[in-house]
Parts: C-alpha cells; sequence; structure tokens
C-alpha cells in the first residue's frame, strides 16, 4: 500500500511541467517505472495524480459496476474524463496537459499535497482558500469522520 507524506511548493513552467521535489521524488521511487495517471478531481478544483499501481486497484473497483445502469455509465465517463498517463522524465520533470492546467486553473506556483495514496496538485492560492475555508469547520469533519467506534481497531 503506497502511503505518501508531505506538502511541496513548487513552480510550473510555461509548457506545464514541474520539478518534482527530492524528497517526493524519494517516495515515488518504487512508482517511477510504472508511471502514473492524472486527473482531475471530483470534488476540488485540483488534480490527482495516482501511481499506476493504486490506479489499477482504483479501476478494478470501478470495473465491478453494472454498465447497464445510466448513472454508473455517467459516473464512469464523468469520472475518467481528461485522464491522462504521465511520467516523471529523466530530469525529475512532470508534464501537466494543457487541459488539466486549464482545469485545475493552475498558474506558476503549485502545491503537491499528499492524500494518503495519491498526490494533489494545486495552485497555490486555490489550495491555501480551500485550507483556510475547510479549517473552520475542521473540528467537527473530524468528529465525524474518525470518531465512530468501526474505527477504535485501528493502531
Amino acid at each position: 500500500m503506497v502511503n505518501l507524506i508531505g506538502t511541496y511548493e513548487c513552480k510550473v513552467d510555461a509548457k506545464g511541467r514541474l520539478m518534482v521535489p527530492s524528497a517526493l521524488k524519494k517516495q515515488l521511487a518504487p512508482m517511477l517505472q510504472e508511471g502514473f495517471v492524472l486527473k482531475r478531481s471530483v470534488f476540488q478544483p485540483c488534480l490527482e495524480l495516482y501511481p499506476m499501481e493504486e490506479w489499477n486497484k482504483l479501476m478494478q473497483k470501478m470495473n465491478r459496476l453494472n454498465r447497464f445502469k445510466a448513472k454508473n455509465n455517467n459516473f464512469i465517463r464523468r469520472f475518467t474524463a481528461g485522464v491522462k498517463t504521465v511520467e516523471v522524465d529523466t530530469n525529475g520533470r512532470l508534464l501537466i496537459p494543457k487541459d488539466l492546467v486549464g482545469f485545475a486553473e493552475i498558474k506558476k506556483e503549485i502545491v503537491l499535497s499528499s492524500a494518503i495514496n495519491i498526490i494533489e496538485i494545486w495552485d497555490k492560492d486555490k489550495y491555501e482558500t480551500s485550507i483556510d475555508e475547510a479549517s473552520d469547520d475542521f473540528a467537527e469533519l473530524a468528529e465525524e469522520v474518525m470518531g465512530n467506534d468501526e474505527m477504535d481497531d485501528v493502531s
């Protein structure tokens, strides 16, 4: 299981390339050979970078959906809209395709934020706004999500 850690600030050049920070690149090293999938986030104006192994697990789960239900078909289509395979090149750079740069409204300054098994890629201003807006109700959210009896078994 992938367990990525950290939040990193970096820059994107005019072509949409970002230099993967060395601390993050070390964590991703075992996954560099297989590549990654980059997609639009469902809930936020950011991108999600999935190591190929994690993407394949997610696709196995989605493949169990009954495609003869319109709701499932519509979900799959929208979930996979704009999905791209990407690689970290020999110089340690990752190219974000133009359509995904546009979706996330990425300018020059970005934030790479670990989200357990994926990396979120944010425009820096949008990331800071999202964190600020969420801080007001984070304690309540934490209690609701993590404060149930089912989590007591996790150590």
